[in-house]
């Protein structure tokens, strides 16, 4: 056998969680975009679970299916060009990627929550905040008026903005990109969800905003039982916030580990690369490390290992050539691609 190349387990299901079902459970979960310029192979075979009050954090570089993954799930990818082409995402036991719309926006915004990436453009400027936060409400629970309100002041209010009853009253564009951040994270909170969906909440934000922001939304996790699912590029992000983490690459998960294993003992050449491309994980002095080339065109996906010809880490002349590597588990809850040149060191 060679060396660093895993054979599968026999008998044993891919995230098997034993006696009970998780929260959110996906499978196979396969997402493409069908354009004039051809197909993108946006998500491919996406397969996790999220147990109730856990924090999953979904990695990986721009383009590697972050954000099309959690899109998918809550059914705003747009129709077309986007199509589901296969998988399932039950959610007590209704699916969402078969769900109709209608049931759907009973579940979307209410049990199932969204911190959309740049609060900006997701907030409409020519609405007050106050209008913006109780529509939730209104929606959802049928409170209206001055009951509505009340409970918006109270969220601003358990998000740390000052003076939140005069607040509630300005529009967007008059609060800093950290209360703006806020204020989404106060709207996708007022319905008390049980999956709160947060799409890279500390972008552009400096890092005393980031924690100031991160410690809120773990605040509010403990305080709700909310479980989590944190998109991001910050592997430093992740090591405070999660309790799990899925690396994606070209459209796929690579490594899927608890936080502390896959610190500890990443094993993808990928995970490795990303791990050392951290600042802070680096020898003071010594030039930085980055990752060689581009991810591939999802245009026309590889079909053997994606990684190969930017794998640095491990050894390329060992990847697979005629097929894409599958997902294995190598230790109880630590998956990864089962590519001999990427598990090499």
């Amino acid at each position: 056998m060679t060396p660093g190349f895993f054979l599968p387990l026999e008998g044993r299901k891919r995230h098997d969680r034993g006696i009970g079902m998780p929260l959110l459970d996906v499978q196979n979960l396969t997402t493409r975009f069908h354009t004039r310029n051809g197909i993108i192979h946006a998500v491919e075979d996406v397969s996790f679970s999220l147990e109730k009050g856990e924090t999953l954090g979904i990695v990986g570089e721009s383009g590697s299916g972050k954000s099309v993954t959690c899109y998918s799930i809550l059914g705003l990818i747009p129709r077309p060009p986007g199509r589901i082409h296969g998988g399932s995402a039950l959610f007590e036991g209704t699916d969402l990627l078969k769900a109709k719309e209608k049931e759907l926006r009973k579940i979307r915004g209410k049990r199932i929550s969204m911190i959309f990436q740049d609060p900006m453009t997701c907030l409409n400027p020519a609405l007050r905040i106050s209008t913006q936060l109780v529509e939730p409400l209104e929606i959802h629970e049928g409170i209206k008026g001055k009951e509505a309100l009340h409970r918006a002041i109270e969220a601003l209010e358990e998000v740390g903005i000052p003076q939140a009853e005069k607040r509630i009253l300005s529009y967007p564009h008059e609060f800093s990109g950290g209360m703006r951040q806020r204020v989404m994270i106060a709207m996708a909170l007022i319905t008390r969800p049980e999956i709160l969906i947060a799409d890279e909440p500390t972008t552009a934000l400096d890092v005393t905003v980031q924690k100031q922001v991160l410690d809120l939304i773990k605040d509010r996790q403990q305080s709700l039982g909310t479980s989590v699912i944190l998109v991001t590029h910050d592997l430093g992000v992740v090591s405070q916030a999660c309790d799990k983490v899925n690396v994606m690459y070209a459209g796929r998960i690579v490594e899927t580990a608890n936080a502390r294993d896959l610190f500890a003992e990443p094993k993808h050449a990928y995970t490795r690369a990303l791990l050392k491309s951290i600042p802070a994980m680096h020898p003071k002095g010594e030039t930085l490390y980055t990752i060689p080339g581009l991810p591939p065109n999802l245009n026309m996906p590889p079909s053997s290992c994606s990684f190969k010809s930017r794998n640095t880490l491990g050894d390329p002349s060992l990847c697979l050539t005629d097929h894409a590597p599958p997902l294995i588990e190598i230790a109880p809850g630590h998956f990864v691609q089962n590519c001999p040149g990427c598990l090499a060191s």
